[in-house]
């Protein structure tokens, strides 16, 4: 017989909780249902083409070979962390960990972060280090080993940074205020999630690239002329220096309003035809015709404050004002990271797959786009038929194969 458990066990926000997490749950539905393009693809989306139409059985076998490594280092790397993380939250190590620390409960909260990711980091090096191997061996990258160090040790304290500021915040509100403390740590959060993708493309790529203006000439006047059909406002279109890093293919569109902004690898600028690079800057105009990136931060700014919400649910005999439980809320963190990225990378093929039906549109290039998702694949070494398990969970866009399969007739 399971024995009832006491009123005092229950801590008071768990009512707060509850209503967190269902009007935000239902919000975030609301607003995916509303705001993703359920079906991009008139007539449905169609089938992936046959690989040997498109690749020789030269670059299938170098594209199977490398992902297959490079998805073995980076599947064991995430799930060492993983266990890592759970060792350390689900049991008392971490909670021996804290009370070890010294200063007031706020020193202790970024102490316990920087501690605990830095240990992780260190941890699962060695993977990190094997898959900078294989990119280096294959010819994807042209990084020193002290530039991957460089960048390792930035992207880690960006981390702890972010990291530590998002917990301050929730610890902070549950000392503050004991019951209601989910919906304003959930109002919190969010706010920091949409701030964090405003300011991101003004304090945290240039830690990674430098960037300057795309040069005049014929490709920057018809990016101009594709935008204004496009109806895109666009002041410049920049070009970082990814060439020092990589030899991959690539563009964005990050930030939103005042800090939108249109970028290209310089790999592409260089080693691209005009029209296969249009096709590239035709996909990146519809996310900002659309404000894709907006809608992705409005999305996971109501997605935090749901995930804050059954936070306090699963957390309801833990006091989250206190220092001590930082290991577990990193714990589940990282646990729930995992356990959303299905969510999180449909609704991104969604979005990643109407830019790619509407540049076909603008630009009506259908073979420019063939090559060009061609030559992404060849460039990256992309496995043209990974496990679907895998690109179901993990992939952000559709693959290669079904990327073709839009622009050919039906």
């Amino acid at each position: 017989m399971t024995a009832v458990e006491p009123r005092s066990a229950v801590r008071p926000h768990v009512r707060t909780s509850w209503l967190v997490l269902l009007v935000a749950g239902a919000a975030f539905v609301l607003l995916a249902w509303w705001l993703v393009p359920w079906d991009p693809v008139p007539g449905g989306r169609p089938e992936p083409v046959d690989p040997e139409d498109y690749f020789t059985a030269a670059q299938i076998t170098r594209a199977e070979e490398f992902s297959g490594w490079a998805r073995t280092w980076s599947l064991s790397s995430l799930g060492v962390s993983l266990l890592v993380a759970c060792v350390v939250g689900f049991t008392s190590l971490g909670r021996r960990l804290v009370a070890r620390l010294p200063g007031p409960w706020w020193a202790q909260v970024v102490l316990t972060v920087a501690a605990l990711e830095v240990a992780g980091r260190v941890i699962t090096l060695p993977f990190a280090v094997l898959v900078r191997r294989l990119v280096r061996e294959y010819g994807l990258s042209t990084q020193s080993w002290w530039g991957f160090a460089r960048d390792l040790v930035v992207s880690e304290a960006l981390t702890v940074v972010v990291t530590s500021v998002g917990l301050l915040a929730l610890v902070w509100c549950a000392r503050r205020f004991p019951r209601r403390w989910p919906a304003i740590a959930g109002g919190v959060l969010g706010v920091l999630v949409l701030l964090g993708s405003f300011v991101y493309p003004l304090l945290v790529e240039p830690l990674f690239n430098d960037f300057e203006p795309l040069e005049d000439g014929s490709l920057r006047s018809s990016i101009l002329a594709l935008a204004d059909a496009e109806g895109v406002e666009v002041d410049e279109v920049l070009v970082a220096d990814a060439s020092r890093r990589t030899t991959t293919l690539n563009a964005y569109v990050s930030g939103f309003g005042q800090t939108r902004r249109v970028v290209l690898y310089d790999t592409l600028v260089q080693d691209l035809p005009e029209d296969q690079a249009l096709s590239v800057v035709a996909h990146e105009l519809v996310h900002a015709r659309h404000d894709d990136v907006l809608v992705g931060s409005v999305l996971g700014a109501v997605g935090v404050a749901a995930v804050v919400g059954l936070g306090g649910v699963l957390l309801r005999r833990r006091d989250v004002g206190r220092a001590s439980t930082v290991p577990l809320l990193l714990a589940l963190l990282a646990v729930g990271t995992v356990l959303a990225a299905p969510l999180q990378n449909g609704l991104s093929r969604a979005v990643e797959t109407r830019a790619d039906v509407e540049a076909l549109r603008y630009t009506g290039d259908a073979g420019a786009f063939v090559e060009l998702q061609r030559q992404l694949a060849v460039r990256s070494l992309a496995d043209p038929s990974p496990p679907r398990v895998l690109e179901w969970w993990f992939a952000s866009h559709d693959g290669a194969l079904r990327r073709i399969g839009l622009a050919l007739p039906d």
